[in-house]
């Protein structure tokens, strides 16, 4: 994960190690894999291949999807065509909320991760 995260282009990958920090805090013990050139997160006490999160980096910002966020309070933003998944984007200029992410972070980590 964190040779994934060092070659993260330009401002991405100082974003991503932050959020990834924070991640690893609220969530003692989480499981790291990266998985279709994507990094996945799962709780501990979850299925060894079901995961709550992951992130793909694009031209202009970092998605994260959480797999069932279409479940967390407040709803992330972006909606998915599959099911129960809702994205957040973050673009360079973003300033990111990491209070509202760490609680996103742990709604989601507490719900049953989706299999892939």
């Amino acid at each position: 994960m964190q040779a994934y995260i060092a070659a993260m282009p330009g401002w991405k990958s100082a974003v991503w190690a932050r959020l990834d920090a924070l991640i690893g805090r609220e969530v003692p013990g989480v499981r790291k894999a990266v998985k279709w050139n994507s990094p996945l997160y799962g709780a501990p006490g979850d299925a060894p291949n079901h995961w709550f999160l992951s992130i793909h980096c694009y031209d202009r910002y970092i998605k994260v999807a959480f797999f069932r966020g279409a479940l967390l309070d407040p709803v992330p933003p972006v909606a998915s065509k599959s099911g129960d998944t809702r994205y957040f984007h973050i673009h360079e200029q973003d300033s990111v909320d990491e209070a509202a992410f760490a609680d996103w972070i742990r709604q989601a980590s507490a719900i049953p991760g989706e299999k892939l």
